[in-house]
């Protein structure tokens, strides 16, 4: 997630929020994303500086056993998650989580037992910055992913990849805010990526937030035409090499009224990226969405008189009324437009949550409403929206942000930190447990 920006228009004249500016003098409302993380280039054989995530304590689950059989054996009361093999069916609903991703710190084969054993899921999600791998065209740095890429595999875990961040050097403007100038030369690093993985990605999210200008600069600004054509051209790649692969298009965040030029009105840009052919490239209609400081049930016109509106501190969903503050808003309506055009086109939630401060000190400027959220709401909230995307029938896959950015992040202050269900220290936080416990239905 990342912060993004929210024109809010409605509230100008009675209410100033202080949030995080990213230019133009307007309000901000934050989306934390993987690539808000700063990850320092480190040589090949750099130490993790952090520890992998601590799995102990009263908070873990304890594995139980069942009745033991006729034959006096015990066995598990649930089975773990079966071995990947084969492409992801069609009609099965994916439990994911998103995980720090870079091999150079913390220990990739712990966080993939962690998912696998404690946490039972499936799915996990990681962020490739192309120009990490290739930060000049006589370079490449694979050593930050090849690791968590190959552990997953060995443990069974279906992959997501999300690639973003095209290095400067393909692009004229500089910079990594944008697509190549080329797209085949994206097309060509998803081939690599591919080659020297095969068989072990299942999905790919072809690029992140691409209405908001700091994802998507480019000669033309924010367009979803041209978003359109660089997806072709990405699906037709990925597609040549494994036709196995989920191909996933890249989530929009959920943003107010934009000017196309800092950023786009989520539902507009979506309307005109579905006009231009978008599901004619894309297995799955990535989707994003940071649940605030309300229930995942909630819709936007509906917060005002909730419970939590009497109470709360940040006041955005509740004397604001938007679609983007509510989950259940922004995903239904999502569903309705693709579905309209192709009923049996589902979403991919590629990043969800909730952030919590409790037990903290402090908080990223501009998340106020982490103040709101309890751990234990935290939890319930998580539960719920898997639960709720999962009945919908309109949601194919699911990855909850985050797992571990808790203590592979720079403290309470990083943006990811208080989305995280492991804290600062690396012990689970109660969100752990209960993710652990949740039933996990095809």
């Amino acid at each position: 997630m990342k912060r993004y920006l929210k024109l809010t228009w409605l509230m100008a004249a009675v209410l100033l929020l202080a949030l995080a500016a990213c230019g133009g003098g307007q309000p901000t409302t934050p989306e934390a994303t993987v690539e808000s993380l700063p990850v320092a280039t480190l040589p090949a054989d750099a130490q993790a500086t952090l520890p992998p995530p601590v799995v102990e304590g009263e908070v873990l689950p304890t594995p139980t056993l069942a009745a033991p059989t006729e034959g006096g054996e015990a066995v598990p009361a649930e089975q773990p998650p079966a071995e990947a093999s084969g492409p992801w069916p069609a009609g099965q609903f994916g439990y994911g989580i998103q995980i720090h991703g870079n091999a150079t710190v913390g220990d990739p084969a712990a966080t993939m037992v962690a998912v696998r054993d404690q946490l039972g899921l499936p799915w996990v999600k990681m962020q490739v910055q192309w120009w990490l791998v290739e930060p000049d065209q006589a370079t490449d740095q694979w050593f930050f992913y090849d690791a968590v890429i190959e552990q997953a595999d060995l443990h069974g875990l279906r992959l997501m990849v999300s690639v973003v961040g095209a290095p400067a050097w393909t692009r004229a403007a500089g910079g990594e805010n944008g697509p190549p100038d080329d797209y085949n030369e994206y097309a060509r690093f998803l081939g690599e990526l591919i080659d020297r993985h095969p068989g072990r990605i299942d999905a790919i999210e072809v690029w992140n937030e691409q209405n908001l200008d700091r994802e998507w600069t480019s000669a033309n600004g924010i367009s979803p035409e041209d978003y359109v054509r660089f997806l072709q051209v990405a699906h037709d790649a990925i597609k040549a090499k494994d036709p196995n692969i989920i191909v996933i298009s890249g989530a929009l965040s959920p943003t107010g009224t934009g000017d196309w030029v800092r950023w786009a009105d989520d539902f507009e840009y979506l309307d005109r990226a579905l006009a231009a052919g978008m599901l004619n490239y894309a297995d799955c209609v990535g989707a994003h969405h940071n649940g605030y400081n309300i229930a995942p049930d909630v819709t936007f016109d509906a917060a005002g008189s909730t419970a939590e509106a009497a109470t709360a501190g940040f006041r955005g969903p509740f004397d604001n009324p938007h679609h983007s503050w509510s989950l259940k808003t922004t995903l239904d309506t999502y569903a309705q437009k693709v579905q309209a055009i192709d009923p049996n086109k589902k979403l991919c939630v590629t990043e969800f949550g909730w952030a919590s401060s409790e037990g903290y000190t402090e908080i990223p400027t501009g998340f106020e409403f982490a103040r709101d959220n309890t751990l234990q709401e935290q939890a319930d909230y998580i539960v719920q929206a898997f639960t709720q995307m999962h009945d919908s029938g309109n949601i194919w896959l699911a990855f909850l942000f985050n797992f571990d950015f808790g203590n592979k992040g720079s403290g309470p202050t990083d943006d990811p930190v208080p989305y995280s269900i492991v804290d600062t220290a690396g012990v689970p936080r109660p969100a752990y447990g209960a993710l652990s416990g949740m039933p996990k239905n095809p």
